[in-house]
């Protein structure tokens, strides 16, 4: 059975206005403090999973009553961030799509590992977003429709070493068959002139980041 799509709230920097966001068939796993953050807002998280060694016993407590499964694992040994782990679950689900929000904070190597988290949905054929009150970000190995969901700028950086064959409609500047190497910003900063614009990749996988201040 696929699930149509699964929200995945980490405990990173969480905005309440992506609860507007969440559809009545949409699957909900907390991460550690997502998960909290989840049950504060009257929502019921179908999992919270990770070592939940942000939040106290009383949370926790809190947590187990209210998500309809909880799976608690030892934070020494673990092999992957507890983002990971809930993103893992949410593969086993089958799910067409799959969101993160609350995984881009302070920490830059967890944000950065979860930016990569993007390349195996993508692999398995699972259209995923990061999604934020300041950012949209998805990844382009191919095509993409790219809708502009109302940010300021939209940005491509490469996530492999060198992206080829980039072509842009619908944005104000425009690229034709261009390459990007890591480490270069010819990309940064764009916007869109249409509602939809189209991301055009030959081999490679690029970052298409829609931001705002």
């Amino acid at each position: 059975m696929t699930v149509n799509r699964v929200l995945i709230f980490a405990g990173g920097r969480l905005d309440p206005g992506m609860l507007r966001e969440v559809r009545p068939d949409d699957i909900l796993i907390g991460a550690d403090r997502g998960a909290l953050f989840l049950v504060e807002h009257g929502m019921k998280p179908d999992l919270a999973v990770g070592d939940f060694d942000s939040v106290s016993q009383e949370e926790l407590n809190l947590i187990r009553t209210y998500s309809k499964e909880t799976l608690v694992c030892d934070p020494i040994n673990k092999d992957l961030t507890d983002t990971e782990l809930a993103f893992e679950h949410a593969v086993r689900r089958n799910p067409a799509e799959i969101v993160l929000t609350g995984v881009i904070g302070t920490r830059l190597d967890h944000t950065l590992a979860n930016l990569h988290m993007l390349l195996p949905a993508a692999e398995q054929g699972i259209t995923c977003a990061i999604w934020d009150e300041y950012n949209y970000i998805t990844l382009c190995g191919s095509v993409s429709q790219v809708v502009d969901h109302g940010y300021t700028y939209v940005s491509l950086l490469p996530l492999t070493p060198v992206v080829t064959g980039i072509t842009l409609n619908g944005f104000l500047y425009p690229l034709h068959n261009a390459t990007l190497r890591i480490g270069q910003s010819l990309a940064v900063s764009n916007q869109f002139v249409s509602p939809i614009g189209t991301v055009t990749v030959g081999e490679g996988w690029l970052l298409i980041i829609q931001s705002r201040d």
